[in-house]
């Protein structure tokens, strides 16, 4: 009895944005550029994971269903774990969108 899961490619890419996102907290960190933003960053990074691993992973899941859909369901449902999951998934997205702004908004940068 195994459950449906992604493709590997899926969480690979997954993966890389997340350890990418890391990183680049990591360094605005060292560089003492957007602190308060970074350390949350890298909050969500290490939590969200945790929180969808091991409330997907739980006998809950049907076996039909990859974690997904099986996230969206919980979402519709209002569980608070897939609407943490959420706000960590938008946070990250202005993060990076802040960062990237911020980092072609300097002058002299090409």
């Amino acid at each position: 009895m195994y459950w449906e899961t992604l493709p590997a490619w899926f969480w690979t890419i997954y993966y890389l944005i997340f350890s990418l996102t890391f990183i680049f907290a990591a360094i605005c960190l060292y560089k003492k550029r957007m602190i308060i933003h970074s350390l949350i960053a890298v909050l969500f990074i290490i939590t969200i994971p945790i929180v969808g691993f091991i409330n997907s992973s739980t006998s809950d899941r049907p076996l039909d269903m990859n974690e997904l859909e099986f996230w969206f369901e919980q979402l519709q449902q209002g569980e608070i774990w897939a609407i943490y999951s959420l706000l960590g998934y938008i946070f990250l997205v202005f993060w990076w969108i802040f960062l990237l702004t911020r980092r072609f908004d300097k002058p002299g940068v090409k």
